[in-house]
């Protein structure tokens, strides 16, 4: 064999070795994905990932308005339908809590769901109201996810 053949082979195995590198430098930059929460009416669900989420540490408190405020997958009901909450167990290990238009409405939940009349989110004759669901730490919070739910009665 020639060393041209040596040569060539060098560099196509050099150029693998970079192009592999490469690639897992891209990959190393990618966000993982945050844990999703679950919102059920009937047949129809909607799902996401955190709209503020900061992987095991606190959301700063003057921040956590702004999470609130952020719009969430929309999904219908009517005043007799149950609405079911389900969150991701890695949500529920630290706890989590429900906020209805940026106003806590529940007190801290473990359990990876929750189900619960649809009609009492509409009181004052509401016909759309914003659901956070927050993960909990021991006073701060962890994560955001938002949604809308419209009254479709």
């Amino acid at each position: 064999m020639t060393a041209a053949f040596f040569r060539g082979r060098r560099r196509r195995a050099a150029a693998a070795a970079g192009a592999v590198t490469f690639g897992l430098v891209v990959l190393s930059a990618c966000d993982k994905p945050t844990p999703m929460a679950t919102l059920t009416v009937g047949s129809s669900t909607v799902q996401s990932e955190a709209s503020c989420y900061e992987d095991g540490g606190a959301i700063d408190q003057k921040d956590l308005a702004d999470c609130l405020g952020k719009s969430g997958k929309t999904i219908k009901a009517t005043v007799d339908d149950k609405l079911h909450i389900g969150v991701d167990p890695k949500i529920a290990d630290h706890g989590w809590t429900v906020f209805v238009d940026g106003q806590p409405a529940l007190g801290k939940m473990t359990k990876t769901y929750r189900t619960l009349q649809a009609g009492g989110f509409f009181q004052g004759g509401k016909d759309e109201v914003k659901i956070s669901i927050v993960e909990v730490g021991d006073r701060e919070a962890l994560g955001v996810w938002n949604f809308t739910l419209k009254n479709n009665s």
